[in-house]
């Protein structure tokens, strides 16, 4: 035993009042199996069961990679390159650090590897984030510790049957759609509060449904679909969902990450961080990590510079999502290309990038596996701007329109993806401005374009908006404080193959479109400079129901079925911060007021799984279906009016208590009053005087008055 241990022991025993004279050591026993960590002098082996063995094999850092190609010399060099580039994101690998090993009759190599990284902690990692990861379509890779070889090779070969687990009750995440008032949920944070509510807009109220303190450190988001809710922390992001207690479901390790964005389908959850380099002159390194939603697992992370991240400007989400709700393809825009990748392998689709010379922007179709980009002018104007529409997995071009004159472009697409708007802005001769719009029609026969330009071509574009799940479109434009608004049709009874203006609104306080999610109602709201200025306008009856005003409101969103919309002022104000919950038609609902006002959130719903029939079946037949609900309307409205009359019963008769009661009071103090102030009737006690001023009339009389005197 060491010096240093024995006077440890020594002082331990003198703080506790223990004589060590006194102590017999050869009669200490330890239980059975047990050492309580005090190994015998005599053992230069410790035993230890298999799986909990420490080995000390010199292999820590090694591991074992298998499924790899098999190939022959002449590409010995180009996989051991892309081997290194795959696994060095993880750590340093040391020189001659992997090794293949051939099969000397056929000189090929036999399809795995051994890789040495500097420590274990990167071999662990690199094990970690590339098992299972696809190298192409036939090689899946198998990844473990070099050290872990001999237990599965001790796997025995007799087979037993599997053990039965119990069946366990999973709940069911879409339970909230089954609510019997068909309500919808919103989502509120305010101050360190974040809470889940039904829209109960029958009683003009809300209802709570869950509510945590200190549920996020920044901000939280639901998923495109409303299963999960996301929120930020410190080690990761997390998932939660339930039928009302939001208990958590996953959790997705990303440090410091500041953004999330999920898939349309809710397959996959992208995280990113910037993190600041040692040395200042280097740019920010920024990581983007995508993970399966239900697993878990890492399929995939880019860590890059920032400028890498940032071609022409690039905003968050950088990669965009494509091919409808079955989540195939995402894409990034980089300098000359656009990186197209597929979620089977997350490589790229065909193993190389999308090259176009000058792209400096791109946007999917919502629903097929359509790319729209955008080229602008080169050459000094000798090469023209392009809008470009390229199918993908073959990457065939289907449709260009060359532009000429082009100052800037922006691209729009239908809800449906049945049609696609480009904003052009072109300059003429004299340097002015001017702008128009190309129209593609997606679903027609080679694609066809139209132009459409303002009765002003110099009125400046404020807004655009498509109309979800239509045909219609509209703009607001103009260069007077109060704007005009135009609405146009791609399809009329009387045009059904060619775009058409529907009416134009002149003079309007709105600067922002926000269409129902059902199309024909939209609201048009006058934000910032307009405080909140809000008008419900029906497009198919081209009118408007109402006008309102919601003071200082920052945001307005629909809820999904398009039955009411939210407008919010938050803590951008410093004051109104909170919420009104308003009618489609314009009517407000109720109000409710929340300091420190962060967030409001409708909780989206998946598509119907009714089909077009179905529905059309149901609106043919909508006032057979709706006795059933005007019935409970009215059984509502009676209620509220039967909650109201006994409110005012109680209140009328909470007054004739207060009263009667003074009244006794006053009667009891009268003989007081009396002695203080003599008899005095009833009569007089009634009796009051009371003062009243008037003005007969007023006069004015002009007089002249002699300054110099």
């Amino acid at each position: 035993m060491a010096i240093e241990e024995m006077i440890e022991i020594e002082s331990t025993a003198a703080s506790l009042r223990i004589d060590l004279d006194m102590c017999d050591f050869n009669s200490v026993e330890l239980p059975t199996g047990e050492n309580c960590g005090i190994f015998s002098d005599d053992e230069d082996v410790y035993l230890y069961d298999d799986d909990q063995r420490e080995t000390d094999s010199g292999f820590e850092s090694v591991i074992i990679v298998d499924n790899l190609p098999i190939v022959s010399p002449e590409k010995f060099e180009k996989l051991e390159g892309v081997i290194r580039r795959i696994f060095s994101q993880f750590g340093v690998i040391k020189e001659d650090g992997i090794w293949m090993p051939i099969d000397p009759e056929t000189n090929k190599t036999l399809g795995f590897c051994f890789i040495e990284f500097n420590t274990p902690q990167e071999a662990e990692l690199a094990k970690k984030r590339r098992h299972g990861f696809k190298l192409d379509r036939a090689h899946t890779l198998a990844v473990i510790m070099f050290d872990d070889f001999d237990k599965f090779m001790g796997v025995t070969n007799e087979w037993s049957p599997p053990e039965i687990k119990s069946y366990k009750h999973e709940k069911n995440l879409l339970q909230w759609l089954t609510d019997e008032k068909a309500r919808d949920q919103f989502l509120i944070r305010a101050a360190t509060d974040t809470e889940v509510l039904w829209n109960d807009a029958r009683q003009s109220k809300s209802e709570l449904v869950y509510k945590r303190p200190h549920w996020t450190d920044s901000f939280v988001q639901w998923s495109p679909l409303g299963t999960y809710l996301a929120t930020v922390h410190m080690e990761g992001a997390k998932i939660w969902g339930g039928p009302s207690s939001f208990d958590p479901l996953m959790r997705y390790d990303h440090p410091q990450f500041k953004l999330i964005d999920f898939s349309p389908g809710e397959k996959y959850l992208v995280t990113y961080s910037s993190h600041e380099p040692s040395n200042r002159s280097d740019a920010n390194r920024v990581v983007i990590k995508i993970f399966d939603v239900r697993t878990g697992q890492m399929k995939r992370d880019f860590e890059r510079s920032a400028d890498e991240f940032a071609i022409a400007g690039v905003s968050w989400p950088v990669f965009r999502w494509g091919g409808g709700r079955e989540d195939k393809y995402f894409a990034k825009l980089g300098k000359n290309i656009i990186s197209v990748y597929e979620t089977e392998t997350f490589g790229l689709v065909d193993g190389r990038h999308l090259e176009v010379e000058n792209v400096v922007d791109f946007i999917w179709s919502p629903t097929d596996p359509i790319i729209a980009l955008f080229v602008p002018e080169m050459g000094g104007g000798n090469q023209p701007a392009r809008v470009t529409l390229i199918q993908i997995p073959s990457k065939e071009e289907v449709r260009r329109k060359n532009l000429f004159n082009v100052s800037d472009c922006k691209m729009y697409w239908q809800s449906n993806g049945d049609y696609l708007a480009v904003k052009v802005d072109r300059y003429t001769k004299t340097k002015n401005t001017y702008t128009g719009f190309e129209l593609f029609r997606i679903k027609e026969r080679d694609i066809s374009i139209e132009v459409l330009e303002l009765d002003n071509k110099k009125d400046k574009i404020i807004d655009f908006a498509w109309e979800p799940n239509g045909h219609s479109f509209a703009i607001i434009h103009g260069d007077n404080p109060r704007p005009d608004i135009s609405f146009y049709s791609m399809q009329t009874a009387k045009n059904v193959g060619r775009v058409s203006k529907l009416t134009t609104l002149k003079g309007k306080q709105a600067n922002k479109l926000f269409w129902s999610p059902g199309g024909r109602f939209i609201v048009l709201a006058g934000l910032k400079g307009f405080n909140g200025q809000l008008e419900f306008f029906d497009v198919d009856e081209l009118q408007t129901m109402s006008t309102a005003e919601h003071f200082m409101a920052t945001d307005i969103e629909w809820d999904p079925t398009g039955r009411y919309v939210a407008t919010s002022v938050t803590s951008v104000h410093e004051m109104e911060n909170g919420f009104n919950i308003w009618s489609f038609n314009g009517k407000l609902l109720y109000r409710v007021m929340k300091d420190h006002f962060f967030q409001f959130l409708w909780r989206p719903r998946p598509p119907s799984v009714l089909t077009r029939e179905k529905e059309e079946e149901i609106a043919m037949n909508l006032k057979k279906y709706s006795q059933k609900y005007e019935c409970e309307d009215q059984d509502v409205s009676t209620l509220l009016s039967d909650q109201d009359r006994e409110r005012r019963r109680m209140l009328k008769e909470e007054w004739i208590n207060w009263v009667s009661e003074w009244r006794l009071a006053y009667m009891e103090e009268k003989s007081e009053r009396e002695e203080l102030i003599g008899e005095v009737s009833d009569e007089e006690e009634d009796e009051y005087e009371v003062e009243v001023e008037e003005v007969l009339n007023v006069s004015e009389e002009l007089f002249r008055m002699d300054l110099g005197k």
